[in-house]
């Protein structure tokens, strides 16, 4: 197999297995490709130098709701970021009323100014929006063109085709591989191959069965066994389909 881990966070500071290490072990496991996530205007930065000599690793940088109380400012730190070598989109950014870590109008309004920021440099983006669709999709709405992918969905049948309507990608993760939800379930089964990519954010959300470890990108490959039992194909075929698509979604070469 040949794989995609869209999302993971191998390049932090925080990141508490040794990354050489944790590279090898995802190129063993059949992971060629590692995007690795930007969270706010440090970590971004901490993004963009790590993937500069990681041949197998991308950038992506952008400013999480939880932080978003820090400022639309912090986007004119990721504006000079952007045009360097080997960022390939923007995100995570998104709405999150589950913790509600910074308030709803600075969330909405840093929101709006990293879709201007892709759309400017024509980027798609990673979104994450965790109990926040009512809001979510009128700021998606009014943009024309937009390209990405909702991070860690666990949403509803009901907003998983509403954001199959609007073109956008479908991130699955390892809670997939242990959610006892059984509607949780039947959407992830209903993700339309051709609009799924794989993830881990590691060191988070490790799938089933290496619960109670640390999350590396080489625990994609369980997500992708998961998947491909879910959808009744062979983990080959479905690690092709979700490797064109994230190729196609990020442009990586």
């Amino acid at each position: 197999m040949q794989l995609v881990d869209t999302h993971c966070h191998i390049h932090s500071t925080d990141y508490p297995l040794d990354k050489g290490e944790v590279i090898q072990r995802a190129l063993e496991a059949g992971v060629g490709q590692m995007i690795c996530v930007g969270t706010d205007q440090e970590d971004s930065a901490a993004s963009v130098r790590f993937v500069q000599d990681q041949p197998h690793c991308w950038a992506s940088i952008g400013l999480h709701p939880h932080d978003a109380k820090t400022g639309v400012d912090a986007v004119d730190a990721l504006a000079r970021l952007i045009d360097q070598p080997k960022v390939v989109a923007v995100g995570e950014c998104g709405l999150d009323y589950f913790y509600n870590h910074s308030p709803r109008d600075m969330q909405a309004q840093l929101l709006h100014a990293q879709i201007e920021l892709a759309v400017g440099h024509d980027l798609p983006l990673i979104f994450h929006v965790r109990e926040a669709f009512d809001d979510f999709w009128p700021i998606f709405d009014g943009y024309q063109g937009l390209r990405g992918v909702l991070h860690s969905f666990t949403d509803s049948q009901a907003n998983l085709e509403k954001a199959l309507a609007r073109g956008l990608y479908i991130g699955v993760n390892g809670i997939a591989t242990f959610t006892k939800d059984a509607e949780q379930t039947a959407m992830f089964r209903a993700i339309p191959i051709e609009k799924l990519l794989l993830e881990t954010d590691a060191p988070f959300l490790t799938p089933a069965p290496k619960r109670g470890t640390v999350n590396e990108p080489a625990f994609v490959s369980l997500v992708a066994e998961y998947m491909a039992h879910l959808h009744a194909i062979s983990p080959q075929e479905l690690s092709a389909a979700t490797s064109r698509n994230a190729t196609y979604l990020f442009r990586l070469t």
